[in-house]
């Protein structure tokens, strides 16, 4: 019985390994195929404003007491500090981050990115 050191592998090295790119004759070419579509391919959209958000977490109030809500009042969110904040884009959550400060306002960085379930 043959053993896992007698399988013959491809030299690699040696380009003998046919990847399926191609200069002409309709497949991509390796750039082609490693890189895909760019930036510039898709300029069309860049100008379609989208909405996006940062969600630092939620709460449930009764309206009477939102009502009774003055400055300087603290409201227990459903977060821990240093938990990730959701981030989403046209009320889709795309993404987790962190709140980070740029000179006098808030930011969020992005740590995660959510790929979407379609």
């Amino acid at each position: 019985m043959p053993g896992p050191d007698d399988i013959p592998l491809p030299n690699l090295k040696g380009g003998d390994l046919d990847l399926g790119f191609a200069d002409e004759g309709g497949l991509p070419t390796r750039e082609e195929h490693v890189t895909g579509k760019g930036a510039e391919d898709l300029e069309h959209v860049f100008d379609v404003p989208v909405n996006v958000s940062a969600v630092l977490g939620r709460t449930r109030l009764e309206v009477g007491e939102l009502m009774r809500l003055g400055p300087g009042t603290v409201l227990e969110l459903d977060r821990r500090v240093g938990e990730a904040i959701d981030i989403f884009v046209n009320d889709r959550l795309v993404a987790r981050g962190e709140v980070v400060l740029v000179e006098d306002r808030l930011g969020v960085t992005m740590t995660e990115i959510i790929k979407a379930d379609r």
